[in-house]
């Protein structure tokens, strides 16, 4: 296994996937209220915080399922934030005699087509390579960053968001592999008891995602109000609280 990981305590194994431009962090002050009633795995995906980079296209969902054989989980609950909600709904899909539930936290979604909003502001974070700094400020002059960015967890974000982008320019390929066809049109295949929490000052792009979700068969979904994409830093008692109620109902 050559993915960083970290076990923390015991009971029912939880895996944890973080957002895209973080790593094991994301999950910081999630994990230890998760532990004291389960088995919670973190790790950091290809590419960031402790992990090596990509050398050829990322598989994320073929990396996920290697941390699950590698701990010899025959199933375990995949809780997905961001990207990391778009590889766990992936994963579940792939392999669904290894999900027990499945935990969606504003997530990324396969074959989802993005707003022209969304759309032009990664085509300007990738214009301003390789200014570092530019790219930085681009990415996070961003309305889902809002409240996470007035919050007292402001420099951690930023800390965390700008050491994972700065570590992109040594991946040897951005490229990706997914699963095919694509999530979104396969949706209501999704058999997994799942929950979908989503924050009331989250973007219009993830509000939609949402509805996509309606089609699958066991679904509950909860909002949080006022908070954005980041409940994970912002809110993670009441994160922690939904999620522990989706797990032991």
């Amino acid at each position: 296994m050559d993915l960083y990981y970290e076990v923390h305590g015991e009971g029912e194994p939880v895996v944890l996937v973080h957002s895209g431009a973080a790593d094991i962090r994301d999950w910081a002050f999630v994990t230890p209220i998760l532990a004291k009633k389960y088995q919670v795995i973190v790790f950091d995906g290809r590419g960031c915080g402790q992990s090596p980079s990509p050398t050829e296209p990322a598989n994320y969902v073929e990396d996920l399922l290697a941390i699950v054989e590698h701990l010899q989980l025959e199933q375990a609950t995949i809780v997905g934030h961001s990207i990391g909600g778009r590889i766990a709904t992936d994963f579940a899909l792939t392999y669904p005699h290894r999900v027990t539930k499945l935990v969606l936290v504003a997530p990324a979604l396969s074959g989802f087509q993005h707003s022209e909003v969304f759309t032009k502001n990664m085509l300007n974070i990738q214009a301003a390579s390789p200014n570092v700094g530019k790219m930085i400020e681009i990415s996070l002059n961003n309305c889902i960053y809002r409240l996470i960015l007035a919050s007292p967890q402001r420099e951690y974000f930023i800390d965390l968001h700008a050491s994972n982008m700065l570590k992109m320019f040594h991946w040897n390929t951005w490229e990706s592999v997914w699963p095919q066809p694509p999530a979104i049109e396969r949706l209501e295949q999704l058999l997994t008891p799942t929950c979908f929490i989503i924050g009331t000052e989250d973007s219009s792009d993830l509000h939609q995602i949402a509805e996509h979700f309606q089609a699958v068969p066991d679904i509950r979904f909860v909002e949080m109000n006022g908070v954005d994409h980041k409940p994970t830093l912002t809110h993670p008692d009441q994160l922690s609280r939904h999620i522990l109620e989706f797990l032991e109902d």
